[in-house]
């Protein structure tokens, strides 16, 4: 490939870089605004909400109220939360669900009546599933039937969106590597929104699929928008843990049914940890899997489904089950070894309640965004409720730059080719900004990353894009993580192992050319 030919040139109205739940979302929003072009990652099959299985909450059973959606959220948020935003998110979850159903999503149900699950920290049975624990597949599913209906809707598939353009410090389109084709494609628009997912392949231990490499977050920072909160990783406590396998994530549903963790010699631990036992928050449940393994000495803990009614976890979790049974596990009569692993990224991109950056022309929606909706730590199955209605007041947002004109000045040449890290990035990570924290582990982890900045690039493909910007997102986590000395939420630190008022404030990290800068507010 040559990376001083001449880029081709594309243009649309708007575009859209995701096809998960907030993507979707947004481009059916977007779609009488003018031509919206809905950029994925390699596959349009392919996003973390295709992954998840929990569900997507809303308070619309009998017994539940939307202050106490409220209420679970703000609690699990450590004292985080913005609540302007956890308004928006529960009070437009009913609206947003009657919506997805008049769509065509098939959410489970008894009889004609919905059926309503209960999750970790939640005070209600207020979580619907699909399929049991296919529910982020399904609704993808219902999102994209519909987007493809709509005729100002397309879709293209790239190897990755490696840069924003700008034009006189506004967003004025995408780079995107043609890897087929070995070109490098810069499409225009009038506004680009970012829903590229999470950032948990950072880590060396995650549930998210290959796709999930912070792609969207380093995007932004280089393009000069401000990251908030990037410090707060969600790990979930049960990933399966076996060699060869995926870190296949079994579902918190499971605990929600009746599973115990087991240590492995058979002993219930929670109880030793917390009063809510299994279904305490999952950063609890997570530090408290990690102090039983290095109590015991063992290389994981075990997920106990064996006392449930017989057939319940294959009727119920039959992706789960036909997984774990893939790999020798038949979770109706075997304990499946587990271990946290990262899964969810509270922080991302600072962004207003519409989805706007600090950045003119750039949005972003769902796991890339952070509107403060989920504080220090995400309540189960608010993500892809927070995807669908912020996703569409994103879209709605954006629409309103239709007619406003863009700036006539150059693009600024985007910075497409600098340097990379070893591939022990994913290493680092796990291993100093993980579950436990403490600063002098946090301060190694920044000196390695320092030193593996300078290397060139020979080679300008997929992979080398996602490794810069994963050396990008370590970066910025173990940095806000250092500064917050503090634990609460996601973020702990054994040397502060407890919440500080002082640290009652959400990190922000800006782009000064140098280092990243955090400060607090």
């Amino acid at each position: 490939m040559d990376i001083t030919a001449s880029p081709q040139r594309l243009s649309t109205d708007f575009i859209v870089v995701g096809a998960g739940v907030a993507g979707l979302c947004a481009a059916i929003e977007l779609a009488e605004a003018g031509r919206v072009l809905v950029i994925a990652k390699d596959s349009l099959l392919e996003s973390s909400s295709e992954y998840a299985q929990g569900g997507i909450a809303a308070a619309l059973s009998d017994d539940d109220e939307v202050e106490l959606h409220e209420q679970d959220t703000i609690v699990a948020g450590d004292g985080l939360c913005k609540i302007e935003a956890v308004r928006t998110l529960v009070e437009e979850a009913p609206a947003a669900i009657e919506q997805l159903i008049e769509w065509g999503t098939a959410f489970d149900r008894a009889g004609s009546q919905l059926l309503f699950a209960r999750e970790g920290a939640h005070s209600r049975n207020r979580v619907l599933h699909a399929r049991g624990d296919s529910t982020g597949h399904e609704i993808v599913r219902t999102l994209r039937n519909h987007a493809r209906s709509l005729d100002n809707v397309s879709f293209q598939s790239f190897a990755a969106v490696t840069d924003l353009l700008k034009i006189d410090g506004e967003v004025g389109g995408v780079v995107a590597l043609d890897e087929a084709n070995h070109t490098i494609v810069w499409i225009e628009a009038q506004a680009v929104l970012l829903a590229t997912g999470g950032l948990g392949r950072v880590f060396e231990n995650t549930t998210n699929p290959d796709v999930a490499t912070g792609d969207g977050v380093a995007c932004a920072y280089r393009a000069g928008a401000v990251i908030s909160d990037i410090e707060f990783v969600q790990f979930h406590p049960t990933a399966l843990y076996l060699k060869n396998a995926p870190r296949f994530l079994l579902s918190e549903a499971l605990r929600g049914e009746g599973g115990y963790l087991r240590n492995a010699s058979g002993e219930r631990f929670m109880e030793r940890y917390h009063s809510q036992k299994e279904l305490a928050p999952r950063d609890v449940v997570s530090r408290s899997v990690v102090m039983e393994m290095r109590a015991t000495g063992d290389e994981s803990a075990f997920l106990d489904l064996t006392h449930l009614s017989p057939g319940l976890v294959r009727e119920r979790f039959p992706r789960v089950y036909e997984t774990c049974l893939r790999y020798g596990i038949d979770l109706e009569t075997t304990p499946a070894p587990v271990r946290p692993a990262a899964h969810y990224a509270m922080g991302g991109v600072q962004t207003d309640l519409y989805g706007r950056t600090s950045v003119p022309r750039l949005y972003a929606a769902g796991e890339v965004a952070c509107t403060g909706v989920h504080g220090a730590n995400r309540l189960a199955s608010n993500s892809l409720l927070e995807g669908v209605v912020f996703g569409a007041r994103a879209g709605e947002a954006m629409s309103e730059t239709r007619d406003v004109p863009r700036k006539e000045a150059g693009f600024t040449d985007p910075v497409l080719y600098p340097c990379i890290a070893e591939r022990d990035v994913r290493a680092i990570a796990w291993n100093s900004c993980g579950v436990l924290r403490s600063g002098p582990e946090l301060r190694a982890a920044l000196n390695r990353l320092r030193e593996r900045r300078f290397q060139s690039i020979q080679s300008p493909e997929r992979g080398t894009f996602e490794l810069r910007n994963m050396h990008q997102v370590a970066t910025l986590i173990a940095l806000a993580a250092l500064m917050r000395e503090e634990s609460r939420g996601g973020h702990y630190r054994t040397d502060f192992p407890r919440k500080s008022r002082k640290f009652e404030r959400h990190s922000v990290i800006l782009n000064n050319g140098l280092e990243p800068n955090v400060a607090f507010a």
